[in-house]
């Protein structure tokens, strides 16, 4: 315990939904010193990824600077870095730039992409989990129409223009929905000369249905819209490798393309110094009902990073930002009683429903309790409300708004940018 005249000296790794939460809810409260170590600058909107990688948002519109969301802040301080290692037993944190010691340290470094050891996906397929891979996937999307304008061979031809999404969880769908768009709507007025007739969009799930996590009604609606938008679902294909140009399935297909998003698995990001049998399924780090890292008593985890098991979830939460979030409330209540020396609440997961979109006017959300499920235009607006409260700053929300009211009156986007690696010559 900490007695009530010291200030708790608490790090925050990741400025996630969940680290971010638990830093504005004790930003300026009494008895908190934090510092919050992130390797980017600012806090990333997952659930718009998918909108940067095709072009219908820019990636400023779903960050916002760290410095800025705590600049009234008198007890929070943003840090740059990656942590290079974790001591439990010194309580300190190191960085590739510093030396950090804490009273107490909240693990929230979410999650990365999972390519289960194989190194040739991991070098061909494109990723999605940050901003940053968010803007490279749509470099190299709009790159390949570029390259089938140079080519008269119609394999490579037919190579550039067939893209491969693998995975039809809720990441899956969206992206193969929207750029079943962009092929309906922009790409054709944008490239006349290319047959877009041609273009074929294949979406791999490795279960029998997409949105296996969602009602069986949300499953069946998302293929029947995917369907519709032109997208070639291909469900129980496992995929087998890919080497950059051919994809190959368990049952012997192949499929050759020049594109593949990887979006079938993820897996905690896990820094260094945690004791490797404190690791759970998913590289997740086991923690008890308090969100203290199993067996350490300063230590915490929440979010995607962390592995608590209760009744209804016997395999651990869902990997989703409401759990991140409901954890920080939590989290944040039970410092506050760990300085008074009060007992602590054990978490208990509040599942509110699942959503996802997969174009326009074309959406599905499951509500647990009481159970309900919509889909179409309804369920569209749903989504998009539900998304707009929870990006981060007033003018980031008027610009995805205005972004958002831009594209459907004008079935456009206007960010088909592609930005060359500035290189400068050496001096001599």
């Amino acid at each position: 315990m900490i007695s009530i005249n010291k200030q708790m000296k608490l790090i925050i790794l990741g400025a996630g939904f969940g680290g971010l939460r638990l830093a504005r809810l004790l930003s300026n409260k009494p008895g908190f010193d934090i510092t919050i170590i992130d390797q980017y600058n600012y806090h990333q909107f997952q659930p718009l990824f998918y909108q940067v990688a095709t072009a219908g948002l820019d990636a400023s519109n779903i960050s916002f600077p760290l410095r800025k969301a705590f600049q009234k802040s008198k007890n929070v301080h943003i840090r740059m870095g990656e942590v290079t290692g974790i001591d439990t037993a010194s309580k300190t944190v190191t960085t590739n730039e510093d030396l950090y010691t804490y009273d107490y340290l909240v693990i929230a470094t979410g999650a990365t992409t999972n390519f289960f050891n194989n190194k040739d996906l991991e070098q061909h397929a494109f990723p999605m989990k940050s901003t940053v891979e968010a803007l490279q996937l749509r470099h190299k999307l709009i790159h390949n129409f570029e390259d089938a304008m140079h080519t008269d061979d119609p394999e490579t031809l037919q190579q550039l223009m067939n893209i491969v999404v693998v995975g039809g969880g809720p990441t899956g769908v969206e992206l193969s929905g929207a750029i079943a768009e962009m092929k309906k709507y922009v790409l054709p007025k944008d490239y006349p000369e290319l047959d877009f007739n041609k273009m074929n969009i294949y979406l791999l799930e490795g279960t029998g249905k997409t949105l296996a996590a969602m009602s069986e009604q949300s499953s069946a609606d998302s293929l029947n819209y995917l369907q519709r938008l032109g997208v070639t679902v291909m469900t129980n294909a496992m995929l087998e490798n890919y080497d950059g140009n051919t994809v190959s399935l368990k049952d012997g297909t192949t499929i050759r393309s020049s594109l593949v998003i990887w979006a079938a698995g993820i897996k905690g990001n896990v820094p260094g110094g945690i004791d490797p049998s404190l690791i759970a399924r998913g590289n997740r780090i086991k923690v008890d009902a308090f969100n203290f890292v199993q067996g350490l008593n300063n230590e915490f985890a929440i979010g995607d990073i962390a592995y608590m098991e209760e009744e209804a979830f016997k395999n651990g939460h869902p990997q989703v930002a409401p759990v991140a979030m409901q954890q920080a409330t939590l989290l944040a209540e039970n410092l506050k009683r760990l300085q008074k020396g009060n007992a602590l609440k054990e978490f208990s997961y509040k599942d509110k429903g699942a959503m996802a979109t997969v174009g326009r006017n074309l959406a599905v959300v499951d509500v647990p309790n009481p159970k309900l499920h919509f889909g179409g235009f309804f369920a569209w607006l749903i989504w998009m409300g539900l998304h707009l409260m929870l990006i981060l700053g007033v003018k980031n929300k008027f610009f995805v708004f205005t972004n958002w009211l831009y594209n459907y009156v004008t079935y456009d986007q206007s960010l088909r940018l592609i930005f060359k690696e500035f290189y400068r010559a050496p001096k001599k």
